[in-house]
């Protein structure tokens, strides 16, 4: 719910559909009284359930651009990758005395975030996240997700801070319409979403009144304008209680994962002929701290007697911008090709070894 992928760089997944909620225009009566009285009390519904333990189950498929290396990915042979997700309700949270609905957003045995909302006569506000790691981040102003009374050509903006990142995104509602997905068809406002900072970010979403979102469509592109990373959601029933999936406790992906190929966009390998004109490690962060050192370190195992073992062959580092921060680094061949032999890329970050990568040169 809260203001989605507050990120800098080309960053790592969080889905989640819940940013923001609307209302349903009234169904027409015959008679005027009727049409009052339908219209009392669909002004009266709520915008979502908020009953402990609601459910909201969706389809998630994610397309991932080039050069976006995204951690434990198993992609389709048309290279997305889909996998089920819900988003539920679990009890609620107190933040500096004020007690707040805990939305939890379960994704492969993993609660990937946890989201701090009120629901209200005003609309929905999120106060806080919960992130992969367990620690809060705090939105200052609390950030508007929904703004009463809703409708075609209503429009709203959240300029704050989530923790340390400057959030800015500015949403319309374009329209009214039907959509089907496959928990059905409803009557829904359409609204579009633009992120100018941390990230460019552009989101699509249509909102169904007393249901909630049932189609999600966040979309990230690089300067060029070429892809980085598609999440689209779609609702599979009407929500409901559930009971609360089992959370994994080993299931956190990697701070760190890497990759080495011939070419920045290359298929991943590990062992390249004397001749390649460079080799490329290709790293993609999660939960850095801003600033961080991202560093690799070439060794040579074992190439032959000119040469001792586990000889340091060249050091390189980068500063991560943003707790989702990515990069590659290139290591040129020498003037007389590659030594044959056994080598490895040592991945450090703040100068803890956190991931090795082992390479063969072949003649």
């Amino acid at each position: 719910m809260c203001g989605r992928r507050l990120r800098r760089g080309r960053g790592q997944r969080q889905s989640n559909p819940f940013h923001s909620f609307g209302r349903a225009r009234p169904g027409r009566a015959g008679l005027v009284a009727l049409l009052l009285i339908s219209t009392a009390t669909v002004l009266a519904a709520p915008l979502i359930p908020t009953t402990d333990g609601t459910g909201w189950r969706y389809n998630m498929i994610e397309e991932i651009g080039n050069g976006l290396n995204i951690p434990d990915a198993k992609p389709d042979a048309d290279g997305k990758i889909r996998l089920p997700v819900l988003y539920r309700i679990g009890g609620t949270e107190n933040v500096d005395g004020k007690d707040l609905l805990k939305f939890e957003m379960h994704r492969a045995g993993v609660i990937t975030n946890t989201d701090l909302v009120t629901v209200n006569e005003h609309g929905i506000f999120c106060w806080a996240r919960i992130n992969l790691d367990g620690e809060l981040v705090k939105f200052d102003p609390p950030q508007t997700m929904i703004a009463i009374p809703l409708k075609k050509g209503a429009s709203w903006d959240f300029n704050g801070q989530a923790g340390e990142l400057k959030v800015n995104q500015h949403y319309d509602v374009v329209d009214e319409e039907d959509i089907k997905v496959p928990a059905g068809k409803f009557h829904a406002f359409r609204i579009h979403g633009e992120q100018t900072s941390p990230s460019p970010m552009t989101i699509d979403r249509w909102f169904a009144s007393g249901v909630g979102i049932v189609k999600d469509v966040t979309t990230m592109r690089a300067t060029n304008g070429d892809l980085l990373q598609r999440i689209s959601l779609e609702l599979v029933e009407q929500p409901k209680i559930t009971d609360r999936p089992e959370v994994k406790s080993d299931a956190a992906p990697k701070q760190l994962s890497v990759s080495l190929a011939k070419d920045w966009f290359g298929k991943a390998m590990t062992t390249f002929s004397s001749n390649t004109p460079k080799i490329y490690a290709r790293w993609q962060g999660q939960r850095f701290r801003r600033g961080a050192k991202v560093k690799a370190v070439w060794i040579a195992e074992n190439i032959g007697e000119d040469f001792p073992q586990d000889y340091k062959v060249d050091e390189v580092s980068a500063v991560a911008e943003s707790p989702t921060a990515h990069g590659v680094f290139t290591l040129a061949r020498p003037e007389d090709g590659w030594a044959p032999g056994d080598y490895r890329v040592e991945f450090y970050v703040d100068d803890v070894l956190v991931d090795a990568v082992k390479l063969k040169i072949a003649k």
